[in-house]
């Protein structure tokens, strides 16, 4: 049996690794605290679960559902992207639902990638954003995501040849892994740079919600010009505690979001019907929900921040995501102090370099325990101290 050239020359994808030596773990009988896949531990809001059980009742959303989405789910995209961005979009042209928006980046770059075409992608940065280009027969351009430049990619750093085979740039923030944010003079700097380019861009807006201290994260398609180059996508998994539900959506310029849905409807049939109802009441419905969830992650992050300051880890506090990037101990790879934790330790958390090579020196925890459990695993990591 032969394979694709495109699956051998695929890495194994880092979180079913990461799965792959938890269990291992676990199997020796370890208490294994697990901060590594960005999965929220708490459930989806009664009130979206309620919806969704009215819906599966009804069954005139058991047939095949809209290639492009429900048109109520779309509407209560629009509605939402009004009341919380000040962006308007006809929902009509101008959003497309999505089976979550890991499979938008994943079948975006068919919609404007020709074989041997250029993409920019962040590093280090969610690995889709390569993985998707590959597929689609493109080339991955690494943008290295540095400290000294707040995270943000140094667009000026790109060589001229690179930039005249690039068709699209994929851009996030809020930004995972770092937990970096974005100013609208970088979106504006983007806009510029997508026009002098001909760039299409595509911000993976997953976070966008999740953030603490006052701060409201700026999205791209608010920026003036930004209508005119890209689309954003959104995800409902993170914000609504909703990852099994798989639903996100897709907003922007309507001739791209024309040109990804037609990709989408040679490819899957639709999101089922009953998911995108609860996803009009998420949407529609009040968001103190989403309001609660911040007040907890904020309490985790600042406990986990605390713990690892104890211990000599000079974590900085995010002001979104629900994950913290901290840099290694001196002495120590990313991958070889992961291990230490999990073998020594029982926890997980993930080696920066998984994200790319930009990520090297870094882990990233999740925020996706409770306050004890986050704690606990600071207690354990003193008790390795003499090793960090």
């Amino acid at each position: 049996m032969s394979y694709s050239e495109r699956i051998l020359t695929l890495p194994p994808y880092l979180f079913a690794a990461i799965d792959e030596a938890k269990k291992a773990i676990i199997d020796k009988g370890v208490d294994v605290i697990d901060l590594g896949v960005g999965d929220p531990d708490r459930p989806t809001p009664p009130h979206i679960v309620e919806s969704m059980v009215t819906a599966v009742r009804d069954p005139k959303n058991h047939q095949y559902p809209s290639y492009v989405g429900l048109l109520e789910f779309r509407a209560a995209v629009a509605e939402w992207l009004k009341k919380e961005k000040g962006v308007t979009v006809d929902p009509k042209t101008q959003v497309l639902s999505l089976i979550g928006s890991k499979e938008g980046v994943a079948h975006v770059p068919f919609a404007f990638i020709n074989p041997g075409d250029i993409v920019l992608c962040p590093n280090p940065g969610y690995p889709v954003y390569s993985i998707g280009t590959k597929f689609a027969c493109g080339i991955p351009y690494d943008m290295p995501l540095l400290a000294k430049n707040n995270f943000l990619p140094d667009y000026d750093a790109i060589p001229k040849d690179v930039l005249k085979k690039a068709k699209l740039l994929f851009i996030n923030y809020p930004n995972n892994p770092t937990g970096a944010v974005a100013t609208p003079e970088f979106f504006a700097k983007t806009v510029a740079f997508a026009k002098e380019n001909n760039l299409v861009v595509v911000h993976d807006n997953a976070y966008s919600e999740m953030v603490f201290d006052g701060y409201k994260a700026p999205g791209f398609l608010e920026t003036p010009g930004a209508m005119d180059v890209g689309i954003e996508l959104f995800s409902m998994s993170k914000t609504y505690n909703m990852t099994g539900w798989r639903l996100g959506f897709a907003a922007g310029n309507k001739d791209l979001i024309a040109a990804f849905g037609k990709v989408k409807s040679n490819i899957d049939s639709g999101v089922f019907d009953a998911i995108q109802r609860a996803g009009v009441t998420a949407l529609t419905s009040s968001q103190q929900c989403v309001y609660e969830m911040n007040a907890v992650y904020k309490e985790r992050r600042d406990s986990l921040v605390a713990g690892l300051k104890s211990i000599g880890i000079d974590a900085v506090p995010q002001k979104a995501t629900f994950y913290l990037w901290a840099p290694v101990p001196k002495g120590y790879t990313s991958m070889e102090f992961s291990k230490l934790l999990l073998e020594e330790a029982g926890i997980v958390a993930t080696p920066g370099n998984g994200f790319g090579a930009s990520g090297e020196g870094f882990l990233r925890f999740a925020l996706t325990k409770e306050v004890d459990r986050i704690n606990e695993a600071v207690e354990r990591m003193k008790k390795i101290k003499s090793k960090i």
